[in-house]
């Protein structure tokens, strides 16, 4: 059988992590705190 190539980015590990990470920064906010946490961490796109 041939070998999966290994992979260099893991598409599911790193978003798992950012949910995890919002889920635990913004666990307890109202809607309006959360709003604003989105505004100011906004993903910067990367070519």
């Amino acid at each position: 059988m041939d070998a999966k190539p290994q992979k260099v980015f893991d598409t599911v590990k790193v978003f798992r992590a950012i949910k995890e990470k919002v889920a635990k920064d913004t666990e307890g906010m109202t809607f309006e705190q959360f709003r604003e946490y989105l505004n100011e961490n906004q993903l910067v796109m990367v070519k």
